[in-house]
């Protein structure tokens, strides 16, 4: 019942720790004190019990599915308001003329046929069987009843059921959650399936938990992933149910201890996994299903990874990354996801408090380290990722660009100094190799020789006589690496084991890591280790073992980072159980070549308000075009023939100022683009976005107008 939060990849470990379901157990850093938990109990469970039980029906993609309620998929014919309440205000006077008349003979007495006909003489009278007030009652019943008939026949023509259900209803109408009643076989609290499966003293545990006000939501989900891994086989029924009924709501829990973050900023359902960003607005440009729904995003759409574009200012990180990073902490807390969110210094991405790991780049009090080669012990497989770190965004997209020779470089120079020092190079080890220095390669050539390294002694000759012709990128590789031999980055990147580094092998494990980049005064600096951190993410998710467990890579300013190989990495994410999250300024921060590849292995795609109309038009041109119904109106002037005719054109000219004319309308079916380049740019308000959405299962919503404030 245990799992790590992170590994240190020079092979020590603390003491083993309490960790939720998870891989087998490796060696993890020590954990911190565990916090007390962010809300106090309740006196009884009912806000977590009123939380648990509410409806949650399947929606469309993108849909915030707690207290939904489904609308239909095309607009009603709905008449306006005015025109309502005007028919039925009508209506009812026709009725009461009707009923007036009636009342005082002016339309005769035909009415009193039935009575007539159907009330026996002997009730009629006022000397009749029933006496005065039974005959009394006998007549005012059937003039009610010819009342009620006219009043029927008002509400059936002024539609006064439509008026009730429109203006009356919705001001009685009860939360959602209060309406519904769960049964107690379908009622989440009671935890049927673990008594199902034979763990009664367990379910019940949590049951008393959850009516006390001692379990939270990050404990459900926590303790529904332990349940999934029974159910898999990883972990036996025996130990889940011993946790349980030691540590109550508390079991299984994190490797740091946490049960909840230490605030939370956006709304969050950890039973849908849901994280709300806003609310789809009330606009004809959306379809009519989402019109006024929350709009909220999942693993299930993050996993086909997403692209946001909007200038500085319009809400990128306050009301996407921030958001999305605080949802993706809440899942790894439950043992569902790890999560890497890379930012510049103090770009409000969370407290220090809510990671386990936060590596501060260029900040000498950081407490953790970023390993240069992503945990790996293979040359091949360091060379390929560094090389994209520092020249990925020198390549084209073309076969033979500079990113294969230098990975070709790179490997020629770390497999025989990994030969003979038993680790890679430290980065002023690795400037001086790649400059040529005679010093270090002389050394390195003995310590080969007297190691019998033939092979490797072969590729380190293949390296000397490359240097100094033309089209070696070596010295290009050595400039890249000397923006990191600063030093502000002096005690950063060490491979002798005299710091902490972390890989990201870890995302194995629910670890939540953020790492803040130098941005200021270390702009090319920055962007290197982004494209670094990149690479080393879609390497690492592509060969983890147990790919249940959600990987999400958050980058916070994607500039420089977009690569062909990123592009290809970025659309093998989705098979592997694992998405990033990009944001852009502009779409001129990525090559022109790569701008289309990117937006389309991107399932998420998001245009905030401020959008350029060149950037707007990519966007115009991935969405694509729609069949829409376009309305054209034509006046046409009336020519009148006759005399009388010309009088009334003359005297309706004088009265209204305007020639007679007969409108005429055409309807007809056009293809136009979903959204132009020029709405995007000039009509999404300020803090909206339009954003188009895709799940891994292929689902997908049209691009929608969402408002990220609501």
């Amino acid at each position: 019942m245990d799992s790590d939060g992170t590994q240190d990849t020079r092979g020590t470990h603390a003491s083993p720790v309490p960790r939720p379901a998870g891989p087998p157990e490796v060696p993890a850093m020590p954990p911190r004190p565990p916090r007390a938990p962010a809300m106090p109990p309740l006196p009884d469970g009912s806000a977590f019990l009123t939380w648990l039980r509410a409806p949650r029906p399947d929606a469309a993609p993108g849909v915030w599915r707690f207290g939904h309620r489904p609308r239909p998929a095309e607009e009603p014919e709905e008449i306006p308001t005015r025109q309502l309440l005007s028919g039925a205000l009508i209506a009812f006077l026709v009725g009461w003329l009707v009923w007036s008349l009636l009342q005082n003979g002016y339309l005769g007495n035909w009415w009193w046929v039935p009575f007539d006909l159907i009330v026996p003489d002997a009730w009629r009278g006022g000397d009749s069987d029933l006496g005065e007030t039974g005959t009394f009652i006998v007549y005012q019943g059937y003039e009610l009843l010819v009342a009620l008939g006219i009043m029927v026949g008002a509400a059936r023509l002024g539609r006064w059921g439509e008026v009730w259900r429109r203006f009356v209803t919705p001001r009685f109408r009860r939360p959602e959650a209060q309406e519904t009643r769960t049964a107690p076989e379908d009622d989440p609290a009671q935890w049927n399936e673990l008594r199902t499966a034979g763990a009664a003293d367990a379910a019940e545990r949590l049951a008393a938990e959850a009516r006390s006000g001692l379990m939270r939501d990050v404990d459900h989900a926590r303790i529904l992933r332990a349940w999934q891994g029974v159910r898999t086989g990883r972990h036996s029924l025996a130990t889940f149910s011993g946790a349980v009924l030691k540590d109550g709501a508390a079991a299984c829990l994190h490797p740091s201890g946490d049960r909840d973050l230490p605030a939370r900023l956006a709304r969050h359902d950890l039973v849908t996994g849901q994280v709300r960003l806003g609310t789809t607005v009330d606009d004809a440009r959306n379809p009519y299903a989402y019109r006024g729904t929350g709009l909220a995003l999942g693993p299930d759409l993050l996993g086909t990874s997403l692209v946001a574009v909007g200038p500085a200012g319009s809400g990128k990180t306050g009301t996407v990354v921030r958001p999305l990073a605080e949802s993706l902490c809440l899942h790894a807390l439950a043992g569902r996801a790890a999560v890497v969110v890379v930012g510049a210094a103090g770009a409000g991405l969370g407290p220090a408090d809510a990671y386990d790991v936060v590596v501060r780049i260029g900040n000498q009090e950081s407490e953790y380290d970023l390993d240069l080669y992503g945990g790996t012990t293979d040359p091949d497989e360091a060379a390929a990722v560094l090389a994209e770190a520092l020249v990925g965004d020198l390549a084209d997209p073309h076969p033979g660009s500079d990113s294969r020779r230098s990975t070709t470089v790179l490997a020629q120079l770390l497999g025989p100094f990994r030969a003979v020092h038993g680790r890679f190079p430290s980065v002023p080890e690795l400037r001086q190799l790649l400059d040529g220095a005679p010093g270090p390669f002389a050394a390195l050539r003995q310590r080969l020789q007297e190691a019998g390294q033939e092979s490797l002694l072969r590729e380190l000759d293949a390296r000397e006589r490359q240097m100094g012709q033309p089209g070696d990128v070596g010295g290009v590789l050595g400039d890249r690496v000397a923006l990191l031999d600063r030093p502000a980055f002096a005690g950063f990147f060490d491979t002798s084991g005299q710091s902490r580094p972390f890989t990201l092998k870890a995302l194995d494990h629910p670890v939540r890591v953020r790492i803040d980049l130098p941005q200021r005064g270390h702009a090319d600096a920055s962007k290197m280790l982004a494209r670094l951190v990149l690479a080393q993410f879609t390497a690492s998710v592509a060969v983890r073992e147990d790919r249940s467990l959600f990987a999400c890579l958050l980058l916070d300013d994607a500039t420089g980072v977009v690569t062909p190989e990123a592009v290809r990495g970025i659309q093998r994410l989705r098979s592997g159980n694992a998405g990033v999250v990009l944001t852009l300024r502009t779409l001129d921060d990525v090559a022109r070549p790569l701008r289309g590849p990117l937006l389309g292995a991107t399932g998420c795609r998001m245009a905030l308000s401020g959008l350029t109309p060149w950037d707007g038009q990519d966007f115009a041109e991935v969405w694509g075009k729609e069949w829409t119904e376009a309305r054209d109106v034509t006046d046409r002037q009336i020519i009148a023939e006759t005399p009388a005719g010309k009088a009334v054109h003359m005297l309706r000219r004088v009265i209204t100022g305007k020639a007679p004319t007969a409108r005429a309308v055409t309807v007809r079916q056009v293809e136009r683009e979903r959204w132009s380049a020029s709405e995007l740019a000039h009509a999404v308000p300020a803090g909206h976005a339009v954003l188009s959405l895709t799940d891994v299962t292929g689902e997908h919503a049209p691009p929608l107008l969402v408002d990220l404030r609501g």
